[in-house]
């Protein structure tokens, strides 16, 4: 198996890992509820989705380290962003982890009714955390990713287009969600995430069973523009003067 295959097979396996957290709107059911930590019942689902979504957060870096050597020959700074939004990302669910986490806390804890409102707010932080994050991140994602490989053709640039097309979808619904038009867990929110879903889910796929299609930025000859740039200002010699 050649390395470039290895590559994309990582950053496939690691494209499907990120959908193991879809169990979690159900795990996160109970805790989204205002009397929770005074009511009865285990933790275990809360505390299982905070594992799912670790191992989400991690698995999407992994996609970005993974593809970055690949993509950067077609545009090293855009390659670059796709890196620092999937960081972004990653760091906005451990942000939104902690926080459920330490509702969990609080319940063990035996905070009681003192706790409520404490909690109640952990809750809603996790919810705004998600809208910036995970909801609307992957919209960025799909251009900056989107963008190189449709412009590399190392994949089908059907898969690509699905990610353009669920990009406005998913930005028109996360606005909706933020000014209280719909409501997060809305059929409307789940159908405009559709587009990107399977965006991702068919690229994680593709690169699993096919890995890249041949592509002029995979030959050993091609040079970045961008790269070539700097190369050639490195090579300038510069002479003082009087």
């Amino acid at each position: 198996m050649s390395p470039l295959r290895k590559t994309a097979l990582v950053a496939g396996v690691l494209y499907l890992l990120t959908f193991v957290s879809i169990p979690t709107l159900a795990l996160y059911g109970p805790v989204h509820d205002p009397k929770y930590i005074v009511g009865p019942g285990t933790d275990t689902a809360v505390i299982f989705g905070g594992v799912l979504e670790i191992i989400v957060a991690l698995a999407g870096i992994g996609t970005a380290v993974a593809l970055y050597p690949v993509v950067k020959r077609q545009n090293g700074g855009v390659a670059l962003g796709f890196v620092g939004s999937r960081v972004l990302e990653a760091a906005t669910i451990f942000a939104g982890v902690a926080c459920l986490l330490s509702v969990v806390t609080l319940r063990q804890a035996g905070a009681g009714a003192a706790g409520l409102v404490t909690a109640q707010a952990l809750v809603a932080l996790y919810d705004r955390t998600f809208l910036i994050g995970p909801s609307f991140i992957p919209a960025v994602n799909a251009l900056l990713l989107g963008s190189l490989l449709y412009q590399s053709r190392l994949v089908p640039r059907v898969l690509p287009l699905l990610g353009f097309i669920g990009v406005p979808l998913l930005v028109a619904a996360d606005i909706a969600v933020l000014f209280g038009l719909i409501g997060r867990s809305s059929s409307p929110v789940a159908l405009a995430a559709l587009p990107i879903a399977l965006w991702e889910f068919s690229l994680g796929v593709w690169l699993v069973v096919k890995g890249f299609k041949p592509s002029p930025i995979l030959s050993s000859s091609y040079v970045d523009v961008g790269d070539a740039f700097l190369g050639m200002r490195g090579n300038v010699i510069v002479t003082p003067t009087d």
